[in-house]
């Protein structure tokens, strides 16, 4: 798979900037991954990647804080996720390397996480290796090769500002058939998929914007490097794009599970 590797992309920002950047996405996003993957009262759960507790949330509210795990190699994202879930056992820790032993998970998900990962194959074969024969191991990931992320208005723009810049479509799993090809690729079985929606009305250009600017992630790389002028520039596009307000988005992610 020919991939750009994201790997150097930090989140070493607030739990609180990462969730006015996606939170307002990812947590219906998680919602809905959760009950895909069938979590099922009595079940022991794991989130890989579980930045400030989106899916983590998610997790307790079906299994109790007792049975879930969750693992980030973000230390503002731990400790944002074990204020937001108490008593949920979380560490400090990449995918390709889980602290846990064999066979501990009923189910093992990675919401929004394997683009970031270093190796998402040995990523997700590591939450293969800790779920149970037969257990759920999924993903998901926006849909950035077809620009239907919640941030393809900025990527649109940062194209017409800056247009040598890559933006994020060949970002690893990015497709569903690529996101599909990983998961088979790291030995899971009976692997499928589906597409998720998620709409988002914004009240104002401003709610919507000012997220942007507190650095988080690949969004927020690609703004830091226009500098100043290149930032006004960028928000003149966008405004002209958008206009005041109110705005409405609609997002598309891909899910994948396979049997571990």
């Amino acid at each position: 798979m020919a991939r750009r590797s994201v790997c150097a992309v930090t989140f070493e920002v607030s739990g609180e900037a990462y969730d006015r950047f996606m939170g307002r996405y990812s947590r219906p996003l998680a919602a809905r991954l959760a009950q895909w993957l069938e979590v099922a009262d009595g079940q022991r759960a794991l989130d890989v990647g579980c930045g400030p507790g989106a899916l983590t949330e998610q997790l307790v509210r079906r299994l109790g804080a007792e049975r879930v795990s969750a693992v980030d190699p973000s230390e503002t994202f731990v400790a944002a996720c074990r204020q937001r879930c108490p008593g949920v056992e979380v560490h400090r820790g990449g995918a390709e390397s889980l602290p846990y032993a064999d066979d501990t998970f009923d189910v093992a998900a990675a919401c929004l996480v394997v683009h970031f990962m270093t190796d998402p194959v040995a990523g997700v074969a590591e939450m293969a290796r800790v779920t149970r024969r037969g257990g759920w191991v999924g993903a998901t990931v926006w849909d950035l090769a077809g620009s239907r992320a919640p941030m393809w208005p900025l990527w649109a723009a940062v194209a017409e500002v800056e247009p040598e810049h890559g933006g994020e479509r060949d970002f690893a799993g990015g497709s569903e058939d690529d996101l599909v090809a990983i998961l088979r690729a790291a030995g899971l079985r009976h692997v499928e998929s589906t597409a998720i929606e998620v709409t988002v009305r914004h009240p104002s250009f401003e709610e919507w914007w000012e997220p942007y600017l507190h650095g988080v992630g690949p969004a927020g790389d690609a703004i830091a490097e226009l500098g100043p002028d290149g930032r006004r520039r960028l928000e003149e596009v966008l405004r002209r794009r958008l206009g005041d307000g109110p705005i409405e988005l609609t997002a598309v992610a891909y899910a994948a599970r396979g049997r571990a």
